[in-house]
């Protein structure tokens, strides 16, 4: 329940909801697992929720969350769940391994990433390029951050052999890692990003939380969270798709037409790790991360194949076909 003194707007909102919550109405039950439920990368995820869109598309959408994008990667190819929404490269990178899924609805052109250093080390490791003997923390192993780990490592001169990469997770169990010194370096998302700069105890190597600075650091525009599904799921399952595309596609609107205060007061606390005024700052300064429209850039998948292809020895030697690995066929289809 929502207090009295916040913007009217949001009681609306909230007084909808409950009404839809109370009313019996025939739904399709759809499982998503999300790469990180809390990470600000993945907000239209539980947003759509929070605003009833998935109500009014007369499903009933289950979430369930996964801090390791490739785990969640193994139960979409299980059959466990309908879909994902985590990073796109998995579909550049499973299409060379003969499976095929596809992004539906993107949701971020930029990772949303950033790695980080701690203060402690931060004399010593001024760039990839002194990654040499470092233990480099990833949320895990064939996950999103190991793919860009190894990828700017080797970019900077500094061969796979030569780094050591460790699982530690998100949230409290990356900061956890970094004080006690099990990694030297670290990719995360926001909030876990602010949590560590406020307190000093890290800054940020190499940023890629927006546009600009993913450009700088990979070459192009580089499409990250996404909804994706089995290709196989999108054709026999048509209606579903098209209906959850639609939820989605309303909250990457209601994003780009809402502020970060706004929004944060729609999310549960628990989002905010603590902290809901840096929750908004980190929201506010990463909104350009959010598609307005779910559509995928044209230049965005060709840059997503460069950088898999710089270190991945799955793609050495094969041809892969980007128009399988996403479609814009049920965004466009959104009134």
């Amino acid at each position: 329940m929502y207090r009295a003194s916040k913007p009217l707007w949001i009681a609306a909102v909230a007084l909808s909801v409950a009404c839809l919550s109370s009313t019996a109405w025939a739904n399709d039950k759809i499982t998503l697992m999300v790469g990180g439920v809390e990470k600000i990368i993945y907000l239209p995820a539980a947003l759509a929720e929070q605003l009833g869109y998935y109500r009014d598309q007369n499903l009933d959408v289950d979430i369930q969350s996964e801090p390791v994008g490739v785990e969640a990667e193994d139960e979409l190819l299980a059959g466990a769940v309908d879909g994902v929404v985590g990073f796109y490269d998995h579909s550049v990178d499973l299409q060379a391994r003969g499976k095929f899924i596809e992004s539906i609805v993107l949701i971020g052109q930029t990772p949303g990433e950033a790695i980080l250093v701690p203060t402690r080390l931060a004399p010593d490791i001024r760039s990839p390029a002194d990654f040499k003997g470092r233990a480099l923390g990833v949320t895990g192993l064939g996950s999103s951050t190991d793919f860009l780990m190894q990828y700017l490592s080797i970019k900077h001169g500094v061969p796979v052999r030569n780094i050591t990469l460790i699982p530690v997770g998100a949230g409290n169990t990356f900061i956890t890692a970094m004080q006690q010194g099990r990694i030297d370096v670290g990719m995360t998302t926001e909030p876990t990003i602010s949590r560590l700069l406020n307190s000093g105890a890290a800054h940020v190597l190499v940023d890629m939380r927006t546009p600009e600075s993913t450009r700088e650091a990979l070459g192009g525009t580089y499409p990250a969270a996404c909804l994706y599904v089995q290709s196989s799921w999108a054709q026999q399952h048509h209606d579903l798709a098209q209906r959850l595309t639609t939820a989605l596609v309303r909250t990457l609107r209601f994003i780009d037409t809402h502020s970060a205060v706004e929004i944060a007061d729609l999310m549960p606390a628990e989002y905010y790790a603590g902290d809901k005024a840096a929750y908004i700052k980190a929201l506010r300064d990463g909104k350009a991360r959010f598609t307005p429209d779910g559509r995928m850039p044209i230049d965005g998948p060709p840059t997503v194949l460069a950088v898999l292809s710089g270190f991945s020895k799955n793609l050495k030697g094969k041809a892969i076909d980007l128009s399988r690995t996403y479609t814009d066929s049920f965004v466009d289809a959104v009134k």
